[in-house]
């Protein structure tokens, strides 16, 4: 049968080859001074040459003291862009069109002394508590992802993901759990997403880039956001023609489980989408082809985000085809061996 899963989408300015992105994973594989190893270039360019119709690095620093892991990729230096357009060339030369997921890990970095939050609220006892920004400060990080963006740009990327989930600095301004702010930047919803909208109106300033943004699109605790909570960020990002929202979840406070099941965060895509219109990521144990096609036939989300499961198959996508009876073209080197 013709699945949806794989055919071509626009997402803004940029055409997919099918509807399944790697997700942004962690790889703890930089070195210290956050460049690009052959690793690296032979991890992502693998999964182009799999068939995803897209690939997202992973959350990539745009500052030292931002960095998840000291073993995570930076981008706060014109050094880092030989290594990232090594990567970039590659993964377009297989096919896939390759972005970037811009990050600043706030209160959650291992590496600064002492992290930066938007409150003085630390993440749970196994880290620094961190300092509260100053306005002088949140001046300084919102340059930072700016020349961030242009160093991608340079290196030839398709698109970035600005990553504002998962309990790093963007996240924990918007949820109320983080921010206690009493300023411009704290308080109500508006004021919260204000420093998020301030870095894309100064990065839309000096790049057309195509730009997604990832949340957490729930707290999974008592007094956090939820879905609907995030209904208007949605709308000041399509206002600011932000081309995708990739929907994820919680991490941004301590001891918050989730109920865990496949596909759990699909929901969040589903009403995000169907409020606003905007196109969405649906990402989270998706792992099989069946749920991956019932969530874009479905108009649940618009694209399907796989991170694990692509590191168990990176063939996913000519297995998922197969599955589904739908035709994928292989790379020309590997047509002796169809996968039926």
């Amino acid at each position: 049968m013709k699945t949806k899963l794989f055919e071509a989408v626009q997402i803004g300015r940029v055409l997919f080859r099918n509807r399944v992105i790697m997700a942004p994973m962690c790889m703890y594989s930089a070195k210290e001074d956050g460049l690009v190893t052959d690793w690296h270039v032979t991890h992502y360019a693998s999964r182009a040459v799999g068939g995803v119709g897209g690939v997202i690095l992973e959350a990539t620093a745009v500052t030292p003291d931002g960095r998840i892991s000291a073993g995570d990729l930076g981008v706060w230096s014109d050094d880092h862009v030989e290594g990232l357009r090594r990567i970039a060339d590659q993964v377009k030369a297989a096919g896939a069109k390759v972005g970037v997921q811009l990050a600043h890990a706030g209160r959650k970095s291992t590496t600064a002394k002492p992290p930066v939050a938007p409150s003085a609220i630390g993440f749970d006892d196994s880290y620094e508590e961190p300092r509260e920004l100053t306005l002088e400060d949140i001046e300084i990080v919102k340059q930072q992802f700016v020349d961030a963006v242009l160093r991608v740009e340079e290196a030839g990327y398709d698109f970035i993901e600005l990553h504002g989930a998962h309990g790093y600095l963007i996240n924990t301004f918007l949820s109320p759990l983080s921010n206690k702010r009493q300023d411009q930047y704290g308080g109500s919803m508006e004021n919260r997403m204000r420093f998020l909208l301030e870095i894309i109106d100064a990065i839309q300033e000096k790049s057309n880039i195509s730009l997604w943004v990832r949340i957490s699109a729930a707290d999974h605790a008592e007094g956090g956001m939820t879905a609907t909570d995030y209904i208007p960020l949605a709308d000041e990002l399509l206002k600011r023609k932000i081309d995708l929202l990739d929907c994820s979840s919680g991490a941004v406070v301590a001891n918050a489980v989730p109920d865990v099941y496949p596909g759990y965060q699909v929901p969040y895509a589903a009403e995000i989408k169907r409020a606003t219109g905007m196109k969405t990521g649906a990402v989270g144990l998706i792992t099989t082809a069946t749920l991956a096609e019932e969530i874009v036939r479905s108009e649940r989300a618009d694209v399907i985000l796989l991170a694990r499961e692509l590191l168990r198959q990176p063939y996913w996508v000519y297995h998922a085809a197969a599955e589904l009876k739908d035709e994928v073209s292989l790379p020309k080197q590997y047509e002796r061996a169809p996968i039926r």
